[in-house]
């Protein structure tokens, strides 16, 4: 199937956008990002923003990517296969990758101590920024919502990640300070061939652990007497359990679609991609809340 895009303008009307006008383009030519083309379909868009190296343009690329969305000013290839021409994810030269057991913890009575886990948490939200977009554009014909739902939570990353290096910023430490493990993505690598798996493992995986794990982290920076990190972990808690229904919700349409059990798909999907064994204690409300089964809670 080849290459395809949308005719390049941003005036889009409501009927424009509902159709589907593929233009096919000159070989070598299919994604040149950066023209106004890439920006004024919403796949190319999030590619472009995708493989943005530079933290501060990638959010506010983001951000206004969402609001000219909900303008009605952006279009939506569903079918279009498209390429990346650089390196997918976009980061920033720090901080340094490193495996999981590397990166230490230190103690929450200095600055330094809180930088450090401000900084793991701002890594988990650029990473989460990453990830949606990824599943915008990787993925074609899906429904026209599933795009507008994953457009949402690349948004709100971003303004997670804009509120944690803020207050990074105010302990005198900057994004790239500390080294960061990239466990994450390597699983978004892993299942970046078959969205059912995506979605299994890396939403309802390893981001619901989030969920388990913010309350604890939390109360640990408001104890430190960091309220500010603690009002914003409020934040991400709230928005995140709406990031983890999305996953669900997606999850259970395409097993359907397949006509597949979810419960076995889940298993089977966790040993066939060697996903983290699931260890609680686990915010059973704020699991239920994302849309959670009591039958898949009583399995954890």
């Amino acid at each position: 199937m080849g290459t395809h895009c949308v005719v390049s303008t941003c005036d889009f009307t409501a009927a424009s956008m509902n159709s589907s006008l593929p233009l096919d383009l000159p070989a070598g030519n299919s994604d040149h990002f950066g023209n106004q083309m890439s920006l004024c379909e919403l796949r190319r868009a999030a590619l472009h923003w995708l493989i943005q190296t530079d933290c501060t343009t990638k959010v506010a690329g983001v951000t206004q990517l969402r609001q000219s969305w909900q303008a009605g000013q952006v279009a939506l290839e569903i079918s279009a296969i498209l390429c990346a021409e650089a390196p997918v994810p976009g980061r920033p030269a720090r901080p340094e990758l490193v495996a999981p057991g590397q990166v230490t913890s230190r103690s929450m009575r200095t600055d330094e101590g809180r930088a450090a886990l401000i900084h793991a948490l701002a890594h988990i939200e650029f990473n989460a920024i990453n990830l949606a977009l990824d599943a915008i554009w990787r993925f074609p014909d899906m429904p026209r919502a599933y795009y507008a739902d994953w457009l949402q939570v690349a948004a709100e990353e971003a303004y997670h990640f804009s509120l944690l290096d803020g207050h990074l910023q105010t302990l005198g430490f900057v994004y790239g300070a500390f080294p960061a493990h990239n466990s994450l993505w390597e699983m978004a690598e892993k299942t970046s061939g078959d969205i059912l798996a995506r979605i299994a493992l890396v939403p309802r995986t390893m981001e619901a652990r989030g969920l388990d794990a913010a309350p604890p982290v939390r109360n640990k920076l408001a104890q430190a007497g960091d309220h500010a990190a603690a009002a914003i972990l409020d934040i991400i808690l709230r928005d995140e359990i709406g990031h983890v229904a999305i996953g669900n919700r997606w999850y259970g349409w395409l097993c359907a679609q397949r006509q597949l059990d979810p419960i076995v798909t889940f298993a089977m999907l966790t040993q066939q991609f060697k996903a983290p064994v699931l260890r609680g204690p686990f915010n059973l409300p704020a699991r239920r809340a994302a849309g959670f089964t009591e039958a898949e809670l009583a399995l954890m």
